[in-house]
């Protein structure tokens, strides 16, 4: 047999090395592949619904017969989705995920998706819609937070679209922070449910948002609120969880919360008598994710964000507590076992589940509640 040439055997090694630093640059930019394949199965659930109008369901106060009108028509940036915060989250998925992989197989097509949203004439008339008459409580607190939540992710972006789908939304963002800042100061108890309205999730993600965007007016409200309603709370009992319908934990996400607001040491404490029965030797028995009977029913597949929001507040909470905190442990490892769940969910669902559950999916994987940016 013929014996190769130098030339060839140089050729063929650098085709090797070329290959292997385009893989190499491929792997750092995307993550693992089995990482890669999972982000883009949740963009596609977004891409999918972003601007699916029906079926739909609208929480829309009619003032007379010229109100009765489409999603599309009603609010033009957010009608798909099945729902209003449905669609704001899914627009920060496609965000968010574009932003940490700019070179992923479904780059291209999320920003035409965020680019036909995200226009001068949409957003004018989604404030037209949001200023209604009988419209002030309108998606308070949970889809103001998340779209809150979407401005933060735009702003961060260093990317020239980004800056201009920011400044596009910036009179939706200004009204959405005047909202809330309205509303807090009146509100004399928090609200301690596990579906939309329960304020300790919504307020967490507003802290971020302020945060980011540098509104310490709405940093220190917030902080004073979440101190006022929960500081002296105790005993919550992890054994009243979940409601059947719940994808938020009211006990974890108040956690999660004050995490966010109180110093490691002084945090600890208070978990300690806010949450006693989290355990000190690493078991995760002690919080076993909740099981979704019929994934086809809108409000019984909400265990499924259960576990996911729970996935997370979790790895919040563990995070702040100190080095050597014997809780450390238990709280990572029942973490684990509500990140599998959750995950697996996603791979059973139907549109009831398809159209929200890809954005909390992406929340927990990109642990957007434990990086500031």
């Amino acid at each position: 047999m013929a014996r190769p040439s130098l030339r060839r055997v140089s050729f063929v090694l650098g085709a090797l090395l070329a290959t292997s630093l385009h893989q190499g640059a491929a792997a750092q930019e995307f993550g693992a592949p089995a990482e890669l394949a999972r982000v883009e199965r949740f963009a596609r659930l977004a891409l999918k619904c972003v601007h699916q109008e029906y079926p739909n369901k609208i929480a829309h106060v009619l003032a007379s017969d010229a109100d009765a009108r489409a999603p599309r028509e009603l609010t033009p940036v957010f009608y798909g989705c099945f729902d209003w915060h449905s669609a704001v989250h899914g627009h920060w998925l496609l965000a968010r995920l574009v932003r940490l992989h700019p070179r992923a197989p479904f780059a291209a097509e999320a920003r035409g998706k965020l680019a036909a949203s995200f226009t001068a004439e949409n957003v004018a008339g989604e404030l037209r819609y949001l200023q209604g008459a009988g419209r002030t409580s309108f998606e308070r607190p949970y889809g103001l937070a998340w779209f809150l939540q979407l401005c933060a992710e735009l702003s961060e972006w260093d990317d020239a679209d980004a800056r201009s789908w920011s400044a596009a939304l910036s009179p939706l963002e200004a009204l959405a922070a005047e909202r809330l800042k309205g509303w807090l100061p009146k509100l004399s108890h928090p609200i301690r449910t596990g579906e939309h309205s329960q304020t300790a999730f919504a307020l967490a993600l507003v802290l971020d948002w302020a945060r980011s965007r540098g509104d310490q007016a709405m940093e220190a409200l917030i902080v004073e609120r979440a101190l006022h309603y929960h500081a002296r709370d105790r005993g919550c009992t992890l054994q009243f969880e979940p409601s059947g319908q719940d994808f938020l934990s009211p006990c974890l996400q108040e956690a999660d919360l004050l995490r966010r607001v109180l110093p490691r040491q002084a945090f600890a404490a208070w978990l300690g008598v806010f949450l006693p029965e989290i355990a000190h030797d690493g078991s995760a028995d002690w919080l076993p994710p909740a099981v979704v009977t019929d994934r086809s029913d809108g409000k019984l597949v909400h265990l499924d964000g259960l576990n996911l929001a729970r996935a997370w507040a979790l790895e919040g909470i563990a995070a702040h507590l100190p080095e050597g905190d014997p809780r450390r442990a238990s709280l990572d490892a029942v973490a684990r076992t509500h990140r599998e769940a959750g995950l697996h969910a996603l791979e059973v669902q139907s549109y009831e589940g398809e159209h929200w559950l890809g954005s909390f999916a992406t929340y927990l994987v990109t642990r957007r509640g434990l990086t500031a940016r």
